[in-house]
């Protein structure tokens, strides 16, 4: 795999809440630069990423329900519309963890189906917060995810205390969601080696704060 090939498969992610627009700006020079696929960034910076991206092939990704998942359904359609209308090409949202522990499917199926169609035919990932939940869950989550309209599974927000992306994690729900969805590996990922990790155990998105430093490794 070359950098050029790797890149591609990137969500270059600047979410911390204290990001500044320079911050912004800056990701979109390391998007820029290294030809990278996709930038991930919170919702009020979608319209500033998205209009400093114009002309490149780059994608804007945003999150919805983020970090926790514990907006209304309702909510969480309405800023993925808002978000399709800035500029986003992609909608990363949180799962009502909650609600799957509590054996709600019928709201988690709800909610997802609800942002699918908010997000007009944008891709949507759905983030599991996999450290959160049990084997059982996981494996129910991505059941639904299926059910509902979603592109991907996502293993993680990156800001859960109990962790972010592991190998086993993204084996069992490629092995769950099959070939028909994709999977994003997230949280935590910040060297070549883990990326790699990722993408051999079944992912086909890695989303990253680190791509300059695991496309440099990369590099001859």
């Amino acid at each position: 795999m070359t950098p050029a090939d790797l890149a591609l498969l990137l969500d270059h992610s600047v979410l911390k809440p204290e990001t500044t627009d320079r911050e912004i700006l800056a990701g979109v020079e390391v998007v820029a630069a290294s030809k990278i696929g996709f930038y991930c960034v919170q919702p009020c910076w979608v319209s500033l990423a998205a209009g400093a991206l114009s002309g490149t092939p780059a994608k804007v990704v945003t999150v919805i329900g983020f970090p926790h998942g514990c907006d209304r359904e309702e909510v969480k359609a309405r800023a993925a519309a808002i978000a399709v209308e800035d500029g986003a090409g992609e909608i990363d949202m949180v799962l009502n963890f909650g609600a799957l522990k509590s054996g709600n499917a019928d709201l988690v199926r709800r909610e997802i189906e609800a942002v699918v169609r908010a997000a007009d035919g944008r891709p949507v990932k759905v983030i599991l917060e996999t450290a959160a939940l049990t084997q059982a869950e996981k494996l129910l989550a991505c059941m639904l995810c299926g059910e509902s309209g979603a592109a991907f599974v996502k293993t993680s927000t990156g800001f859960h205390p109990a962790g972010g992306a592991t190998v086993a994690d993204v084996r069992l729900l490629r092995a769950a969601v099959g070939p028909l969805l994709g999977v994003k590996a997230s949280g935590g990922i910040r060297t070549l080696d883990e990326a790699l990790a990722m993408l051999k155990a079944g992912a086909t998105r890695i989303g990253t704060s680190a791509s300059e430093v695991i496309l440099a490794t990369l590099a001859p």
